[in-house]
């Protein structure tokens, strides 16, 4: 197949088919008997030409061959022609083509170039229109030459007025139907700035436009022009996406408005302020440059968008947050994903406005004020709140007295949006911690064996000088009741799903700055009775930072047992330096503390009479190996003791027996002569009291000793009258010379006092029960004394020893 093309030399047309950068030139050009790879066509003349390959005929040349029609337009020293603009000249190959137009003009009269519909929509460098069909419009000053931008079909731009003249392309594929340019020389007019873009707004609709020469740097000391045509019956917003300054030497960079309604056109802007928004009308924006520093200019650029949408139904209804007794802190209300997601152009807008005119899709409210805040959105569920609040300590003296609340303000859970995330910073001074308490709800830890289902969590991080340590996510309605930690604090409440509405009117978060304290990081839990609860070290992702101890000090009730349990044998790690250590420890006197290293076994599961400590130290762990710990915590009712319950039957039998025995005695005592019984001036014969009611420490008296007197001993003789045939034995018993602690110890089990030995001719005498669970002390009184060294102590001690009697029993019933 071979083409012909005619050029006229009034057109002032040339044609250059050239070959396809980056594709091998396996197909020619073949005019007459010549092969070429390229051919150009001037005006007037008239070319015959093939594509051949190897010889033969190329089918495709579109594959290896482009094509540019240049036509010259000279608007300054003949007559411009004005009206459409043709595709000429016809019958060209099906190449890739691209038509440019050259017009020369004045820079005193201006050329305008108006576009049919579908009109053009500008994209940015480098960006592909969907059907492959591009217009590049340049502007040419003297010798200068502006790109204006690139533009696609199907768009709002439906007029371009330009300074001087103007190089418009039009890149058409090889397969493409378009018969017609799209656009026409309307005429010439002065318009004294660079350009002027009209666009047409219809409809719910958005647009995005870049200033010349984007993003390379609009020119310097310039001024161009967009103008909006808006429904009277629409609104629109302007949002600056993208934007850089350049540094200027005079003037001022600047943006400029002239809006409907208002009293003070142009309203001058600069690009960091928020720009107009709800715009009733139709508008025009103006971006002015300034003289740029010739050493360091610096590049002026300009993206935006500029929305239009219906009036919405509620934008007239304001919402109050009054933020005039809050303190530092910041409310920021924005769209769902902000910061991270950018949202699309083409996706419905979600205005905040803080008066009619001042909206945005993020807008943030600061502490101290009062606002007036509407939205225009028709979906307020795409919207978010995220606030931050600082509490930091200045003065040591009163800030260690003040209790704080870590609750979210009633001015933002009032308004009609979600709460996303609200955070308190805490900054504690040197040598003062911080203490965060929930006294009426207690916090629960998440972990995986007993995960949150609250509307709402805390997740709390401390900040470490090293690093930063995630103590964990807790909820409400748990076992933890105080946390203290060490180094400044961000405790963050994230939102899940809508119940927090309702549950934010019960929060009972508190902190407060309290003295310096010795673990990084130290719990107090109170568990319910009937629950297990699971604790576990934080950082628990990342594993414990090195040389961070941490403690966990769990209450135990008193008439309940707690079982301890770890969720691992092991602590699974290696130190490199130092010794990891796990302490657990009953809070009473003379308990043993349970320690492991990191290598041996963790403690089995035991019971915990006492409320107790667990102490995690961490060492540096070689590798890569880290600590992470979970233990567990349940309770069960406290046994009752069948031996102990015997004891104490036995006891007040004995108690019962001495008591009808000194009855006895004092009837006989008022017909013959007193009797005396053996009394130890080296005992104390007190009864035992608890321990609150001791003036002194049990270390510092003998209340703990006891000279317990055998009715069958002391009162002998009375057995003898009766039948003579039991010899009375005084057994005398020896105060307690081991230590003691400073509260009463327990009880010594059963099978202690049985083993106690007795004369073969001593009755075992009946366990005794003390209730302040004292120790008692026997010793029996050596055989070797004389039945007549007692009867002698008894004479001279009679009236003492039935004193210690009476004093006794009186004792015993207070007890």
């Amino acid at each position: 197949a071979s083409f012909t093309i005619s050029l006229r030399p009034a057109d002032n047309i040339t044609v250059m088919i050239k070959q396809r950068p980056g594709v091998s030139p396996s197909c020619q050009i073949r005019v007459k008997n010549f092969i070429r790879s390229e051919l150009k066509i001037k005006p007037g003349e008239n070319v015959t030409f093939t594509f051949t390959y190897g010889g033969g005929t190329c089918s495709t040349p579109e594959k290896y061959f482009i094509m540019e029609i240049q036509k010259n337009i000279d608007c300054v020293s003949g007559p411009c022609p004005f009206g459409d603009v043709h595709l000429y000249p016809l019958g060209l190959p099906r190449l890739n083509r691209t038509f440019i137009w050259d017009v020369k003009a004045s820079t005193k009269a201006g050329l305008e170039l108006k576009f049919s519909t579908p009109w053009l929509r500008q994209i940015e460098p480098g960006e592909m229109c969907p059907d492959f069909i591009s217009y590049n419009i340049n502007s040419c000053i003297d010798k200068a030459t502006v790109n204006i931008g690139t533009f696609c079909r199907n768009g709002s731009v439906s007029r371009v007025k330009l300074l001087g003249g103007v190089i418009m392309s039009l890149h058409l594929p090889w397969d493409s139907p378009l018969t017609t340019s799209g656009f026409n020389i309307a005429n010439r007019a002065s318009i004294k700035r660079l350009c002027i873009i009209e666009s047409i707004l219809k409809g719910e609709s958005s647009i995005t436009l870049m200033s010349p020469n984007y993003p390379l740097g609009f020119p310097e000391d310039e001024l161009m022009t967009w103008e909006f045509v808006v429904p009277s019956n629409m609104r629109a917003s302007v949002f600056f996406h993208n934007y850089s300054l350049s540094n200027c030497e005079r003037k001022e960079q600047r943006v400029e408005y002239y809006l409907p309604g208002s009293l003070s056109n142009p309203e001058v802007f600069k690009l960091s302020s928020s720009q107009p928004a709800n715009i009733a009308g139709s508008f025009n924006l103006s971006l002015q440059g300034c003289d740029q520093d010739a050493q360091n200019p610096g590049i002026l650029r300009l993206l935006f968008q500029v929305v239009v949408q219906h009036p919405q139904i509620d934008e007239n209804v304001t919402h109050l947050v009054d933020l005039s007794k809050e303190w530092n802190m910041t409310v920021t209300i924005h769209f769902e994903g902000w910061p991270n997601r950018v949202p699309l152009m083409s996706e419905p807008i979600c205005l905040i406005c803080k008066d009619p005119r001042t909206c945005d899709r993020v807008l943030t409210l600061v502490s101290g004020t009062i606002y007036k805040i509407s939205f225009l959105c028709k979906d307020l569920s795409r919207l978010r709140i995220t606030a931050e609040k600082d509490i930091s300590c200045v003065d040591l003296r009163w800030c260690q007295r003040k209790i704080y609340s870590l609750s979210v303000p009633k001015a933002i859970t009032q308004l009609p949006i979600r709460l996303h995330k609200f955070i308190w910073k805490l900054l504690a001074p040197d040598l003062i911690n911080i203490e965060i308490t929930s006294p009426s709800l207690k916090l629960q830890q998440h972990v995986p064996e007993q995960r949150c289902n609250t509307s709402y969590s805390y997740s709390i991080v401390s900040a470490t000088p090293e690093t930063g340590l995630n103590v964990g996510v807790f909820c409400p309605g748990g076992s933890i009741e105080k946390i203290q930690m060490r180094n400044n604090i961000t405790i963050s409440l994230k939102t899940f799903g809508k119940g927090f509405l309702n549950e934010s009117n019960h929060q009972d978060l508190k902190m407060s700055f309290v003295p310096h304290i010795k673990d990084e990081c130290t719990f107090t839990v109170r568990p319910d009775p009937k629950a297990k609860v699971y604790l576990q070290t934080p950082n628990w992702l990342y594993g414990l930072p090195p040389y961070v101890s941490i403690s966990w000090y769990v209450v135990v009730p008193s008439k309940q047992v707690a079982l301890l349990g770890f969720s691992k044998d092991r602590m699974d790690i290696t130190c490199e330096t130092g010794r990891a250590y796990v302490n657990v420890k009953e809070e009473t006197l003379g308990a043993e503390e349970t320690v492991r290293r990191e290598d041996e076994l963790l403690p089995k599961p035991r019971n915990m009479y006492h409320s107790f400590w667990v102490n995690i130290s961490n060492c540096k762990p070689v590798d890569r190996t880290q600590l992470t710990l979970q233990f567990w915590v349940t309770f069960a009712d406290k046994q009752i003791d069948l031996g102990m319950i015997l004891g104490v039957v036995a006891g007040a039998g004995v108690v019962l027996a001495i008591g009808l025995t000194v009855c006895c005695v004092k009837k006989k005592k008022k017909s013959q002569t007193p009797m005396v019984g053996v009394y130890n001036a080296n005992v104390n014969t007190e009864v035992p009291r608890k321990q609150n009611l001791f003036q002194k420490g049990r270390k510092n008296n003998e209340s703990h000793v006891y000279a317990v007197i055998d009715d069958a001993m002391v009162y002998g003789h009375l057995l003898k009258e009766s039948n003579g045939s039991v010899t009375p034995e005084v057994d005398v018993y020896r105060p307690f010379d081991g230590p003691m602690g400073s509260l009463p110890p327990s009880p010594p089990p059963l099978s202690f006092r049985k083993d106690i030995k007795r004369s073969s001719n001593t009755k075992e005498p009946l366990p005794l029960m003390d209730t302040d669970h004292d120790t008692y002390t026997f010793a029996h009184q050596k055989s070797g004394q004389s039945e007549d060294d007692r009867d002698t102590t008894e004479k001279n001690n009679g009236d003492t020893s039935m004193s210690l009697l009476e004093n006794k029993e009186q004792d015993d019933l207070v007890e």
